[in-house]
C-alpha cells in the first residue's frame, strides 16, 4: 500500500471537528446531521490535495485551512445528495448509513444545503490572504461547482443515456475533475506563484481527476462493500456507463496506469517539492489493487 500525507490528514481532521453551525436551539438537529456526514472520516483527498499543494509551494499548510475545509464541506455536501432516493439511492457512505436513511430526506437535503452555505462562509469569513485573492479564489471554487463544474455534470450523469468515451471523460472531468482541479486552484490562487509555475500543477491536477474517476470505477466492479465503505456495484445498478463498462477490467486497468504516469509526469516539472502531491497519485493509483 502506498503512503499518504497522514500528518496534512490530520490537520485537516482536526479543524473539521472543531466547526460547529449551530448557534441556537431549534437548529442543533440540522447541526447533528451536517456533522454526522461531514465527520464519516476517508482520506479527505480534496483537502489534503489544497494542503499538500500549499506545502509544496513552500506555504504553511495551516494557513490554508479554512479553505480546505470549504472544499471538503462542499465535497460533503454533494455526497449526501447524490446518496438521495432521487438520485443514486444509496443507504451506505463511508462505513455507516447514509444521511437520509439516518435523518430523513428532509433533514438530509437541508443538511447537504447547510454545508454549501456555510463552506462560503468559512472561506470569505476566515480564509487568510489579501481580499481581492480571496475573492478570485473563492470564484475558481464556485465555477468548478456549478453548471460548467459538479452539479452540471451531475445532471449530465443522471439525464444523458447513451454516451461515447469522448463524453464519458468529459462528463467525469466536470462531476468530479473540476473539484479536485479546485483543490489545488485555489491554494495556486491565494499563494500567488507566477502563472507560468501554475502550469504544471493544472496539467497535474486534471490527469490526476480521470485517474480517480477510473479507479473509483474500478473498485465499484472489483471492491468489496467493506473495502468501500459504500455499496458496490451501484454503477451497473443504475445502468451508467464507466470506464470499465465501456472498455473492460483489463483496458481501465491500462487506462489508469496511463493517467498515473501522466500525473507523474507533470509533477516532474513542478518548482519546489511535490512529494506529498506524488504520495497522494500514488495512493489513488494503488487503491484500485
Amino acid at each position: 500500500m502506498s503512503t499518504y500525507p497522514d500528518d496534512l490528514r490530520e490537520l485537516i481532521e482536526k479543524y473539521l471537528a472543531g466547526l460547529r453551525f449551530s448557534a441556537i436551539p431549534e437548529t442543533e438537529g440540522l447541526d447533528e446531521a451536517m456533522r454526522y456526514s461531514l465527520l464519516a472520516g476517508g482520506k479527505r483527498i480534496r483537502p489534503v490535495l489544497a494542503l499538500a499543494t500549499s506545502r509544496s509551494l513552500a506555504v504553511e499548510p495551516e494557513s490554508m485551512l479554512p479553505a480546505a475545509a470549504a472544499i471538503e464541506l462542499i465535497h460533503t455536501y454533494s455526497l449526501i445528495h447524490d446518496d438521495l432516493p432521487a438520485m443514486d439511492d444509496d443507504d451506505l457512505r463511508r462505513g455507516r448509513a447514509t444521511s437520509h436513511v439516518v435523518f430523513g430526506e428532509n433533514v438530509a437535503i437541508l443538511a447537504g444545503d447547510g454545508l454549501f452555505a456555510e463552506a462560503l462562509r468559512l472561506f470569505t469569513e476566515h480564509q487568510q490572504g489579501e481580499p481581492a485573492s480571496v475573492l478570485a479564489a473563492l470564484r475558481e471554487l464556485l465555477a468548478a461547482i456549478g453548471v460548467d463544474g459538479m452539479v452540471g455534470g451531475q445532471y449530465v450523469d443522471v439525464t444523458q443515456e447513451e454516451l461515447g468515451a469522448e463524453q464519458l471523460r468529459g462528463l467525469h472531468a466536470l462531476k468530479t475533475g473540476r473539484l479536485i482541479a479546485a483543490s489545488l486552484g485555489v491554494v495556486l490562487v491565494l499563494a500567488g506563484p507566477n502563472e507560468p509555475d501554475t502550469i504544471p500543477y493544472r496539467r497535474f491536477a486534471e490527469e490526476l481527476g480521470v485517474l480517480f474517476q477510473i479507479v473509483d470505477d474500478i473498485l465499484d466492479v472489483t471492491g468489496s462493500d467493506e473495502e468501500l465503505g459504500k455499496r458496490h456495484g451501484s454503477d451497473e445498478r443504475h445502468g451508467k456507463l464507466t470506464y470499465v463498462s465501456l472498455f473492460g477490467l483489463e483496458r481501465a486497468r491500462e487506462l489508469a496506469a496511463e493517467s498515473h504516469r501522466k500525473a507523474h509526469e507533470a509533477l516532474a516539472a513542478v518548482r519546489g517539492d511535490p512529494r506529498d502531491l506524488s504520495q497522494i497519485t500514488d495512493f489513488i493509483y494503488t487503491r484500485q489493487s
